[in-house]
């Protein structure tokens, strides 16, 4: 074929729409290794890994700044914050925290940076322009979950012992309700427009919807997955659409993530994915779901709108945590 005719072709196949989308490819995906103390940084187009960012001991929970510049990365055996440049890939900085830091959530604003601390039952409010602690709030046993509506005025924080979620005001860094779910709650992620938190419980196996201006527990959405036992269905990561629309779960060692209309609360269906399904990431167009899988090293690269599992990427040991940056 003639480069002009090549040409022609390509550009035919564009208007068809048959062209790759650009976003997807341009993907940077970060995944925090908790048994090999590393990030793994993967090209969502070539969708390998391109570096690995050596990092303090047991990393989990992982989240930018406020403009994608910096990752935060809790490392919760040496009971700090690590943060890394996102041009350079290297750790340029560290915050303090509490003992075992595992989730955190940054507020609205990009400034304050709200810690769980698995060791001492407090959530740490670390300043990240003066890189210091100024507050800690007393909350249940094992403080895990960490979700903060979009408006920044609330703060829901799961606590995998005491079986709650606990929303606390940001202005008085009070708890003002303490909402009890089911056993080990993990995961506490907002709806877009604030007026629910979803709430996994791991041990429990379910995922309840708590009203945000009631603090009650207005419906629970249990699990099946044929030919997998009860016992192993363990919700864990959450992630909802921007339109609102649909969740993703992740269910631990069922190895399968649960599609979900969010509106009526029905599971679709289930998406087998790697070992041991952790957390979840959207990609920034939200027709990628990327997932990591603790037992089989990998995370998974599902598109949604061919509603499979397309590639899975060997990263370090025992992925934990995921985000994206377009």
């Amino acid at each position: 074929m003639s480069f002009a005719g090549g040409a022609a072709r390509l550009g035919l196949l564009a208007l068809l729409g048959f062209a790759v989308a650009p976003s997807a490819q341009a993907d940077t995906i970060f995944v925090s290794n908790e048994k090999s103390n590393t990030v793994s940084v993967v090209d969502g187009g070539k969708m390998q890994v391109v570096a690995t960012i050596k990092v303090g001991r047991r990393p989990r929970g992982i989240t930018f700044n406020e403009d994608m510049t910096q990752i935060y990365v809790c490392v919760g055996d040496d009971n700090r914050i690590d943060v890394i440049d996102v041009a350079t890939q290297k750790v340029v900085d560290r915050l303090p925290s509490g003992p075992d830091p595992e989730l955190f959530v940054l507020d609205p604003k990009g400034h304050l940076l709200y810690v769980a601390n698995e060791d001492d039952n407090m959530v740490s409010v670390v300043d990240t322009d003066a890189k210091k602690i100024v507050g800690e709030i007393q909350v249940g046993v094992e403080p895990e979950g960490m979700g903060i509506s979009p408006d920044g005025k609330f703060l829901v924080n799961t606590s995998e012992t005491t079986n709650m979620a606990h929303f606390i005001d940001t202005g008085s860094h009070q708890i003002i309700d303490n909402v009890l779910v089911d056993a080990r709650p993990r995961v506490a992620r907002f709806t877009g427009d604030g007026k629910f938190v979803w709430v996994s419980s791991e041990v429990g196996g379910t995922v309840s919807i708590i009203d945000t201006a009631s603090r009650k527990v207005v419906h629970k959405i249990s699990f099946a997955v044929q030919g997998v036992p009860r016992e192993a269905i363990q919700p864990v990561g959450i992630q909802i659409t921007s339109d609102g629309q649909r969740a993703f779960v992740a269910l631990g060692p069922a190895n399968r993530v649960a599609e979900i209309d969010a509106k009526t609360f029905e599971v679709k269906r289930y998406h087998l994915v790697g070992q041991r399904v952790w957390n979840l990431a959207l990609s920034p167009d939200e027709k990628r779901l990327y997932t990591t899988n603790g037992v089989s090293n990998d995370m998974s690269v599902m598109d949604l709108e061919r509603g499979r599992v397309v590639k899975s990427v060997s990263v370090g040991g025992a992925p934990w945590g995921v985000i994206v940056k377009p």
